[in-house]
């Protein structure tokens, strides 16, 4: 009997184990999955010349700070500020964003780092280094902070 107990109790241990095991292993892949489409639409959105579909990620309250150091606050604002942007200066442009790593720091929130890559028509291209801080609300993860670091290019020295 005694045998018997101990032999259920570990099966049940190492149930709850694999189950938890899981658990953590589909919601990262889900989490991830959603914080990667987020990536994408900003993307899209960009492509696609709309404020509208490239604020659609962020947080209603969304930080943005801008490459040259401008701090915007509102995914309204993260709209109408793109939108006038594409309409002007980047109208010719193309963005490829690629999702370099997700880091959580806890189970609703993300550290994420994005590299950029802004092609003009003229053929020229810069390139960003982008950090943002993603949160999850009500099973939807958004763009709660958006950093966007110019990178620069580096010279080759000689000896």
């Amino acid at each position: 009997m005694l045998k018997n107990l101990t032999i259920l109790i570990i099966a049940v241990i190492a149930a709850a184990v694999s189950i938890n095991a899981q658990d953590k292993n589909d919601k990262g892949g889900a989490d991830e999955t959603a914080i990667r489409a987020n990536v994408e639409q900003l993307m899209k959105g960009w492509n696609a010349k709309s404020g509208s579909e490239f604020a659609k990620p962020f947080a209603e309250d969304a930080d943005y700070v801008i490459v040259n150091g401008a701090q915007i606050k509102s995914r309204a604002v993260i709209d109408k500020g793109h939108q006038g942007i594409f309409d002007t200066i980047y109208k010719n442009t193309t963005l490829t964003l690629a999702t370099d790593s997700i880091r959580f720091l806890r189970a609703d929130v993300a550290i994420v780092h994005v590299s950029a890559v802004l092609k003009h028509s003229e053929g020229s291209a810069s390139r960003a280094r982008i950090s943002l801080v993603m949160t999850k609300t009500s099973d939807k993860w958004e763009i709660a902070a958006f950093q966007n670091t110019p990178v620069q290019e580096r010279s080759e020295t000689k000896k």
